[in-house]
């Protein structure tokens, strides 16, 4: 192919003109400066080579990234599915784990939160597991600390909660999601103390570093099976990952 032809060519120029090579040194400036010039020209016209450089240096680098999320995947399953730090809701039986990275403050989360409660609706063998991660600023935190909290002291409230977290619009202080967890009967004191304890805090940056080595940098984050979907997807593309588990 062209490309595959003039690769090597650029790769056997740039070894003769480097640095303290033999080859270079045996080049004189101006045999350098043709070599330079001949380049310069076929590129100018055949500007498709660099473009096609490009799109292959692109697929190839999210081939690699894929490749590398996959191992980290299978690497870290069990602290995916499986800390019991992070809330389960719908089937804590379910033969498919669905996991999602999230923050309450991240309006893509909110947007997708009820093609999330579609797809548990309708099937009731999934296992959803949720991965705090706050990466909105220290309304973010607050929130994910208390959902965690609930989860610990009372697992049975915590969808309500966290379902009152997900449609809740405005800023999450602390002394509103304390008011919150109180109107679903808890003790206030109790989950702002427990919003402070390392257990809380801890499982925080276990799903901080879990993102890190997933290479998940927003939310929110699905993971079913192998396979890694970031954004605010549709239920059908969730339905998707979930058969293809199965299949």
């Amino acid at each position: 192919m062209k490309f595959s032809r003039f690769l090597g060519v650029v790769l056997l120029v740039a070894a003769m003109l480097a640095p303290k090579t033999g080859v270079a040194e045996s080049l004189s400036a101006d045999q350098q400066d043709e070599v330079r010039r001949i380049i310069r020209e076929y590129l100018a016209k055949n500007p498709d080579i660099v473009i096609d450089a490009i799109q292959a240096y692109q697929v190839r680098a999210e081939e690699e990234k894929r490749a590398l999320q996959a191992v980290a995947m299978a690497h870290s399953k069990a602290a995916l599915e499986r800390d019991p730090a992070s809330p389960v809701i719908g089937n804590p039986d379910g033969s498919v784990t669905v996991v999602e990275f999230m923050d309450y403050r991240c309006g893509y989360c909110k947007k997708v939160f009820p093609a999330v409660q579609e797809l548990l609706k309708t099937d009731g063998d999934i296992r959803y597991v949720v991965k705090e991660f706050p990466i909105l600023g220290p309304d973010s935190v607050v929130a994910s600390r208390a959902a965690i909290s609930v989860w610990l002291l009372a697992p049975e409230k915590y969808l309500a909660y966290h379902t009152a977290l997900m449609e809740a619009r405005g800023g999450l202080s602390e002394k509103r999601v304390v008011v919150m967890a109180e109107e679903m009967g808890l003790d206030g004191q109790q989950v702002a103390e427990k919003m402070k304890s390392a257990d809380v805090v801890d499982s925080i940056n276990r799903n901080r570093d879990l993102a890190r080595a997933l290479n998940i940098n927003g939310t929110p984050a699905f993971i079913v099976g192998d396979q890694l979907a970031p954004g605010a997807v549709s239920v059908d593309k969730l339905r998707e990952l979930v058969a293809a588990v199965r299949s």
